[in-house]
């Protein structure tokens, strides 16, 4: 995976856990090689110019070092329309749970407290 994000400006020490996506298909074949699987998939639908998103970010960061069970994924619905559409996501940030390819949860707004209770409930349910 090549290069960094824009948005990604505030690195840490370490690399990111955080996987990124810059083109559908790449997406695509991630989301096939986990959609079967019981691994919790949490979504970041963000936007650079989002400032929600940029005040969320370092905690998802963070809880993706902390909680290595779960895939924290980060899709740019500027950059990934399409994927975005798919996903009926028209407010960022927004926070999709996936277990098994299917949607489980949803979370709109930089609600961090809900979605770390939601990352905690079903990383092992």
């Amino acid at each position: 995976m090549g290069g960094t994000a824009s948005a990604a400006h505030c690195s840490s020490s370490e690399s990111s856990l955080v996987l990124s996506f810059h083109s559908k298909a790449e997406w695509q074949e991630h989301f096939n090689s986990i959609k079967e699987t019981d691994q919790l998939m949490v979504i970041d639908f963000t936007a650079t110019w989002c400032g929600p998103c940029r005040f969320v970010e370092p905690l998802f960061k963070e809880w993706a070092s902390e909680h290595r069970e779960v895939v924290f994924v980060k899709i740019d619905v500027d950059e990934l329309k399409e994927v975005a559409r798919e996903w009926r996501v028209d407010a960022m940030p927004t926070f999709v749970l996936v277990k098994k390819g299917k949607e489980i949860n949803r979370i709109v707004g930089a609600r961090k407290d809900e979605l770390l209770n939601q990352i905690k409930k079903h990383k092992s349910s």
